[in-house]
């Protein structure tokens, strides 16, 4: 009986210490390969992961899972990408925040095209997709510390869902296809949308609101856990579909821009505007 409950008692410590174990981030790409305008990212089907403005602004760089960084494309005369993301295997969008452009490129031949364009619009700066296909953009005003949110379809362009918001920055779709997340930076709040069939968006409610530092990019888990980078303050932080704080996890550098993950969900990439590169986070499930 002795024995079996000191058994019971070691079981339960190893457990506990697997469980609390500390999450670390590590670099995944050498520091100032990117410039400190490092955004994105996003990962293809082929689990590789793309950013923008890699060794210069206006470009797409491409890291292999393994690690290994190229040039993916150089963007137009003036084009500056902000948000990326994939729809159909061999497509993908790029907010273009200087030209106002939501820009597609075919990833079998790189050609550039122009998805949609307002002149109206602040600026493209963060894109969700549902699984609908149906994008919708974030569109901050800094200097007035105000937003909109877009819905951009092939058919009908920028259509604008709301406007008057504060500092609209990271935007995600749940992975059901049923729920809009919204943060606005300054204001440190995160609202949740329901969407509907034709992909509009009603009962906002607010989700979460933080205290202190900034918010940037973020994206759910396949669970519907929404990752939010903290901007200036180094942490990922983790909130369950409902709005409870579930973890907060350190990094190394202090300005998470954005954060993708790879296809699996047991790693996440960080895009670091202060260390120009990308750190990962592995073995998160």
């Amino acid at each position: 009986m002795r024995y079996t409950a000191f058994f019971l008692f070691f079981v339960i410590i190893v457990l506990q210490l697997s469980c609390n174990k500390e999450i670390t981030s590590k670099d995944f790409t050498n520091p100032n390969t990117f410039t400190s305008g490092i955004e994105g990212p996003a990962t293809d089907f082929e689990g590789n992961i793309y950013a923008v403005n890699y060794q210069k602004e206006g470009t797409i760089g491409k890291i292999t899972p393994e690690g290994k960084l190229s040039m993916f494309l150089e963007l137009p005369e003036g084009s500056i990408g902000n948000g990326i993301r994939f729809g159909k295997p061999d497509k993908m969008y790029i907010a273009d925040y200087t030209n106002h452009n939501i820009l597609m490129v075919d990833m079998n031949t790189k050609k550039i095209s122009v998805f949609a364009h307002h002149p109206e619009a602040n600026q493209p700066n963060d894109l969700a997709i549902s699984p609908s296909g149906i994008i919708y953009a974030s569109d901050p005003n800094w200097k007035k510390g105000t937003g909109n949110i877009w819905k951009i379809t092939s058919s009908n362009g920028f259509e604008k869902l709301e406007g008057n918001m504060g500092t609209t920055n990271g935007i995600e779709v749940s992975p059901d296809g049923r729920k809009l997340y919204v943060n606005e930076s300054v204001q440190r709040k995160i609202w949740v949308y329901d969407i509907q069939n034709n992909g509009a968006i009603l009962n906002k409610k607010l989700l979460y609101s933080f205290e202190d530092f900034g918010l940037d990019g973020m994206r759910c888990d396949s669970d519907g856990n929404l990752y939010i980078c903290r901007y200036d303050k180094g942490t990922v932080v983790i909130l369950s579909p409902k709005g409870k704080l579930l973890k907060e996890i350190k990094l190394n550098g202090s300005k998470p821009t954005n954060i993708t993950f790879s296809n699996d969900f047991s790693t996440f990439y960080v895009t670091m505007a202060d260390k120009g590169c990308i750190e990962i986070v592995e073995n998160i499930l």
